[in-house]
């Protein structure tokens, strides 16, 4: 950001809070360089406060510190989430806060169970930024969110090619937690259940897809377009 437009960003900033307009949101998310890129995105606008946190522990921490916040943006796959357990427990926490996911891995079916447990939205992390940042003002003023792109393509995706036909829905989980060069543990974290759970599931995918180890198996789901 160039020094006119950090000058004219920190003015507005400073009138939109000044007349009580300010949007407060805190971001969740366990990478660094996201976490930083969508701060970026959202304090451009001028009226948009942001807060951080690395982990749902930090969430739960600033909260507990009674700081307002419009909506609250989680990551789905950040320690301590525990699948859609972390989304249940801040949204059940004191505030007039909303509280939506974030996610790069997350399907269909995540974003739906969120939605109907409540969530004011879900936000895949390839939204460009003035999607992103209208689906926050979206939500913020009490609406839900859910991008019908992402729902309809992962529909057509998991329809059109025999690899979803051979594969459980669970070991399309696996398999796409292996495109995104994650580890078992990892996986076993997003997902919910145990390790060795994991290695069996992926054991069995590479047989039923003729894959010889992790790294041709994400490189077959990648060719196939599946993530």
């Amino acid at each position: 950001m160039d020094n006119r437009l950090e000058t004219a960003t920190g003015r507005a900033r400073s009138e939109a809070a000044e007349s009580g307009s300010m949007l407060r949101i805190l971001i969740a998310d366990d990478h660094d360089l996201l976490r930083d890129t969508l701060v970026t995105y959202l304090q451009r606008e001028g009226d948009i406060a942001t807060e951080t946190a690395p982990d749902l522990a930090g969430v739960v921490a600033i909260l507990d510190a009674g700081t307002p916040f419009d909506l609250v943006l989680l990551d789905y796959s950040m320690p301590g989430m525990n699948g859609l357990d972390g989304l249940e427990r801040v949204m059940a926490m004191p505030g007039r806060h909303r509280v939506a996911l974030i996610s790069g891995t997350a399907n269909r079916e995540t974003a739906q169970k969120a939605l109907s447990a409540g969530a004011a939205g879900f936000l895949p992390k390839t939204l460009t930024a003035r999607t992103l940042v209208n689906a926050v003002r979206f939500m913020s003023m009490g609406e839900q969110y859910l991008p019908l792109g992402f729902m309809n393509a992962q529909e057509e995706v998991e329809a059109a090619h025999p690899l979803t036909q051979s594969l459980s829905r669970r070991e399309l989980e696996v398999l796409e937690g292996l495109t995104h060069g994650k580890s078992n543990k990892e996986i076993a974290r997003d997902l919910d259940i145990r390790e060795p759970t994991v290695k069996l599931h992926v054991k069995t995918l590479y047989r039923k897809i003729g894959a010889a180890n992790r790294t041709q198996a994400a490189m077959m789901a990648k060719e196939a377009g599946l993530f």
